[in-house]
């Protein structure tokens, strides 16, 4: 049997690319490492098992799925630990734009906006036998 996935990162250009990053370490706690003398200058952002890699969007607008498509997420975090989240996000003075609640298509979940507009959710399945 091959190896299944083991995670996902999340990519977002930005157009300012360290103050997305502060966004993200001052109101979200997550900590970064900076590679932007790269060839291909990027932040990487770490909290728990996550990452979120931001790059330059070279003066391109950033536009949110939601606006591009008419709905969806930016990026999905899946955690156990809603309500923990959102009260330490609250606490911050992040943005809640969706209520901690379960979904028609059975999550449990909160969804913020970040510094650049995109909305995130984090929550998971209610059920496990959906996820196997």
């Amino acid at each position: 049997m091959y190896q299944r996935l083991l995670q996902s990162h999340s990519i977002f250009p930005t157009n300012d690319i360290e103050k997305t990053s502060e966004f993200y370490i001052q109101y979200l706690g997550f900590r970064a490492v900076s590679y932007l003398e790269a060839e291909e200058p990027h932040i990487c952002l770490y909290r728990d098992d996550t990452e979120v890699i931001l790059t330059k969007s070279l003066g391109q607008k950033v536009v949110p799925n939601r606006e591009l498509y008419g709905y969806g997420y930016d990026a999905y975090f899946i955690t156990k630990q809603q309500e923990h989240l959102k009260q330490e996000f609250e606490a911050a003075g992040v943005k809640i734009v969706r209520s901690l609640s379960n979904t028609d298509y059975n999550n449990k979940e909160f969804v913020i906006e970040d510094v650049d507009g995109r909305w995130i959710a984090f929550g998971i399945k209610e059920t496990s036998a959906s996820m196997e």
